[in-house]
């Protein structure tokens, strides 16, 4: 089966185009109307390629069915990738660029900001020596997470609508919206899915399998401080920025991403918006294990309690909420689900590696309400800024792994 027949760099290199960056704390779900308007352009996709119960609702839930053509009892499987790009850098205007047959050179993404995706940089480009990589300008993200996904998703059903030959169960396709802000496909109604399990093609490098993720909380903490004129301050003042400042000190400082890996939890001050008066401080807490997760939120509250004492109870104010829980806890007794991915990927030529993944997605929070959906590879790179790039080779390959799981499940089911 060659790699060509897929349409999957076409479909991404469309779908980049539309600005989908979600909002943190929007009242609205999706939280830009980006994310509607591609909601949209999907469902339009999936009804010409003839698939059954096609929805876009107005909250930008694209859900669709390509029916089995097994006479064998195949379980109905899901794929689901989401809409939106992440926070941290536009998504607005995106210029992807293909460059052809990598050297390992260094590729100036923008010449006139001096922006250079470099090797000295990313040691892992050396492995893409002689494949595609698609780019960026260096103004943008790429939107690989996950419009990556989407289109491995739509090559694999593209290609089975072309080739009617090819012996499937029911396929279910989810692309939601707003994962990168949290909302974790909250309204994706399982039951009406009808899903007997799924996948998040929602990963990095080419050959990631993530069953195990974070547990996830954030944290606010809201400092009330007291301006005076700096000139007649002494003994009056109390400046919500240094306390601030001092509130941050409580934290072992190399318990933060920057010091971290693999299965090491940490506290992360995302932001901290502070003047003389008052003060917010936004924290992400991160543990893959559910012990030392509750051990992290009882620091946070111990530290708030603190300067509460040293400052008054009505200076420190507290809320924190869970997000999401590691899905290792309800995969247990059902791991044939990542097991079969693997084995599409041996079969494919791909070596799989296991990864406790350092972050969520919305398989993480389905799992936990039923639908068990472990992640794996789209074949990007440097997420969530203006370096990310992806193989085409690794998109294929995606899209060819997708094909490979359904035409496992067929041939276990005897």
């Amino acid at each position: 089966m060659a790699c060509s027949m897929y349409s999957t760099l076409e479909r991404f290199l469309k779908y980049v185009t539309y600005d989908t960056q979600s909002v943190q704390d929007a009242p609205t779900v999706p939280s830009t109307p980006g994310q509607l308007v591609l909601a949209e352009e999907m469902g339009a996709e999936l009804r010409a390629l003839g698939l059954r119960d096609v929805e876009v609702t107005e909250h930008a839930y694209v859900t669709a069915t390509l029916p089995g053509n097994s006479s064998k009892k195949v379980p109905a499987i899901g794929f689901i990738a989401h809409l939106d790009t992440a926070t941290e850098l536009t998504g607005k205007n995106v210029k992807p660029r293909v460059v052809k047959d990598y050297d390992c050179g260094d590729i100036v993404l923008n010449e006139a900001e001096d922006v250079v995706l470099s090797p000295r940089d990313f040691p892992f480009l050396y492995n893409y020596q002689g494949q595609d990589l698609v780019v960026t300008d260096g103004t943008t993200l790429l939107g690989a997470d996950n419009k990556a996904g989407m289109a491995e998703v739509m090559g694999a059903l593209d290609h089975l609508v072309k080739h009617p030959e090819i012996e499937h169960g029911d396929v279910k396709v989810a692309f939601t919206p707003d994962e990168e802000v949290g909302h974790l496909a909250k309204l994706l109604d399982i039951e009406k899915f009808g899903a007997d399990f799924a996948y998040t093609l929602d990963g990095g490098p080419i050959g990631e399998v993530c069953y195990e993720n974070f547990n996830a909380a954030n944290a606010t903490v809201r400092i009330k401080g007291r301006a005076v004129h700096p000139g007649t301050a002494k003994g009056m003042m109390l400046s919500a920025v240094t306390m601030g400042h001092e509130f941050l000190s409580l934290f072992p400082p190399a318990e933060v991403p920057a010091a971290t890996e693999w299965y090491e939890g940490f506290y992360h001050c995302t932001r901290f918006d502070a003047r003389t008066e008052a003060a917010e401080l936004y924290f992400i807490i991160r543990d893959h294990d559910a012990k030392r997760f509750a051990e992290r939120k009882a620091f946070m509250e111990r530290a708030v309690k603190w300067m509460q004492d040293r400052y008054g109870a009505d200076r420190f104010e507290l809320e924190m909420k869970d997000q999401y829980y590691n899905m290792a806890d309800k995969m247990a007794g059902s791991m044939h689900i990542a097991e079969t991915a693997m084995e599409a990927m041996r079969e494919l030529g791909i070596e799989p590696f296991i990864i406790p993944m350092r972050g969520g997605t919305d398989g993480a929070a389905l799992s936990w309400r039923g639908l068990l959906t472990p992640n794996l590879f789209t074949g990007g790179h440097n997420y969530h800024g203006r370096f990310e790039f992806i193989s085409v080779q690794a998109m294929e390959k995606a899209t060819a792994m997708a094909l490979k799981i359904l035409e496992l499940y067929v041939r276990k089911a005897g």
